[in-house]
């Protein structure tokens, strides 16, 4: 195998036309290049250059060696404007993972950002449940993944490692036409008597709608399990009972929908942006931690938490 520096070393004695001049060109000692030069014939099995007394000339088995060496430097080149791109953020991709209610919330500002401050970013999102973007994550088939845990279900994983971005309240969602649409706040006592529309298939809202009321002294009568927050309100619109949701889940409230904080001390999901401990971020994954940062104090503000 020959050996790269070397083969460098003979492309500057060519360019240059003397082991002198490329020694002085390369900060060696004419002595040390010419080691280098009897080392790389050496492992070529053959001469590369050919001594006379107007100068040296390269040899058949030489030109061959400089032209694969001059490609290679090529190649080398354009790795380093390659990883300069990738450092300026100009160029380079990013998978992160989301769940659903970041994902139509939180991630679209993010995007928007990242896609009017570095356009050349390959930007990837997938879009799944707690366990699958948890996986994901160790798969390393995403960098970054959003989040979520509650008080009393901290996530504890030493893999990984966390950026609290924001706290997502959980509010009452109500027909326009209840009774307690026009309050600012309600207390769960109040809501003792009321039918609920509840999230099917085990969802997290669901254990947080029975913690809540059972702090309130009674167990919530179920009218409908819902699949997403879209059937949640549009039960909620038709009176078929009201519901509890993070408030990012809503945001955009169905025109016939009331969202209202609850006064009794109302649980919040942490929304929190996660990856590996162990591995190293690349820039575009850290731009996006400040991304996701800003983007989260901005919803903050704008949901008055």
């Amino acid at each position: 195998m020959l050996d790269a520096a070397r083969m460098f070393t003979l492309c500057e004695v060519a360019r240059r036309g003397s082991i002198t001049a490329a020694a002085t060109a390369l900060g060696y000692t004419t002595s040390a290049v010419s080691q280098q030069i009897a080392k790389l014939e050496k492992e070529a099995g053959q001469p590369l250059l050919e001594r006379h007394a107007r100068g040296i000339a390269l040899t058949d088995a030489g030109r061959s060696v400089v032209k694969h060496a001059e490609r290679i430097l090529v190649e080398l080149e354009a790795a380093d404007a390659e990883l300069a791109e990738i450092r300026g953020l100009r160029a380079g991709r990013l998978a992160i993972g989301t769940f659903p209610t970041a994902g139509s919330s939180l991630l679209p500002l993010v995007v928007k950002e990242f896609k009017t401050q570095h356009p050349g970013i390959d930007l990837r999102v997938l879009s799944g449940r707690f366990t699958q973007l948890v996986e994901a994550l160790r798969r390393r088939e995403i960098e970054l993944s959003l989040l979520w845990d509650y008080e009393w279900n901290r996530i504890d994983d030493p893999l990984l490692t966390y950026h609290h971005l924001m706290n997502d309240p959980t509010v009452l969602l109500v027909s326009e036409k209840h009774r307690l649409a026009d309050r600012e706040s309600i207390r769960i006592t109040e809501l003792k008597d009321e039918s609920w529309v509840v999230r099917a298939d085990d969802h997290p809202v669901a254990h947080t709608l029975e913690r809540l009321c059972r702090e309130g002294g009674f167990a919530p009568r179920t009218s409908f399990f819902a699949h997403d927050y879209g059937e949640v309100q549009a039960m909620v619109g038709v009176e078929l009972g009201v519901a509890i949701a993070p408030r990012l889940a809503v945001l955009n409230p169905h025109p016939d929908v009331r969202s209202i904080p609850l006064t009794t001390r109302s649980p919040q999901r942490r929304i929190l942006l996660a990856h590996l401990t162990e591995r190293r971020l690349s820039p575009v994954a850290q731009e996006a931690i400040t991304l996701c940062t800003a983007a989260a104090r901005r919803l903050e503000q704008e949901m008055g938490v």
